[in-house]
């Protein structure tokens, strides 16, 4: 700890609650409490003898650190809670028995790999935009991409006055009506591949992610979640 405390976004995030970022936003909007108060970003608490409250409950540490892994299915939100009352994929991951967050998202009619932890600290290194984690996605377009179109994926784009790194997009599987792509991204923007393939024509008709880094979703049924071994954990904590 500081010498002069913890800082409150910090204290959410080591407690498994949120990460630093998602905690900014939930001070702004007047969500979290200190000692009775509205909470300010950048406040210093004392662990032991402040009192830190969120949506009516006393915020404490969390003394065991869990990292799982859950095959999201379509059809759910990326987050434990839903002001337009979707599922969420907090529902898929209640049996974990200890409160646990996504690192990242997959939008709701995407599919696939989605990591969970309540170690701010490994959450943060992770969604962080140097992170430069090589990130895997199978997708499915109505149709075949042309040699164009192609290489005007593998390309840098603007999307939404934002330029995009360049990506790795090859064909995996040419043997059906509709292709299918391999995309390899080193970034997640919001929508990211829909947006890409929309700009250059291509409509998507299904989006799976099968990997992040040296984690891979393979053997793992949809909806069903487990814990990291290990070596995945091991791996995590060395990025």
């Amino acid at each position: 700890m500081e010498n002069n405390g913890l800082r409150i976004q910090k204290y959410l995030s080591d407690c498994g609650v949120m990460s630093r970022r998602k905690a900014e936003e939930e001070i702004r909007d007047g969500k979290i409490f200190v000692n009775g108060k509205v909470a300010e970003i950048g406040q210093k608490i004392n662990p032991t003898n402040d009192v830190v409250m969120y949506r009516g409950k006393i915020v404490e540490r969390s003394e065991q650190k869990l990292y799982i892994m859950l095959n999201k299915p379509r059809g759910y939100v990326s987050t434990m809670s839903d002001d337009k009352d979707r599922r969420c994929v907090a529902d898929l991951v209640k049996d974990v028995n200890s409160r646990v967050y996504p690192i990242g998202r997959l939008d709701y009619n995407s599919e696939g790999l989605l990591l969970f932890t309540n170690d701010g600290e490994i959450a943060n290194r992770l969604i962080h935009p140097k992170s430069d984690i090589e990130k895997v996605y199978l997708v499915r377009v109505k149709g075949r991409a042309t040699a164009e179109q192609l290489e005007m994926l593998n390309k840098s784009m603007v999307i939404e006055g934002y330029r995009i790194r360049p990506c790795n997009v090859s064909v995996e599987d040419d043997s059906s009506e509709n292709q299918l792509l391999r995309f390899v991204l080193h970034e997640g923007r919001n929508r990211q591949i829909r947006r890409m393939c929309e700009q250059v024509g291509l409509f998507v008709t299904r989006l799976k992610r099968i990997s992040v880094g040296k984690i891979f979703l393979s053997g793992l049924g949809s909806g069903k979640w487990r814990s990291l071994s290990k070596t995945e954990i091991d791996y995590l904590k060395k990025l």
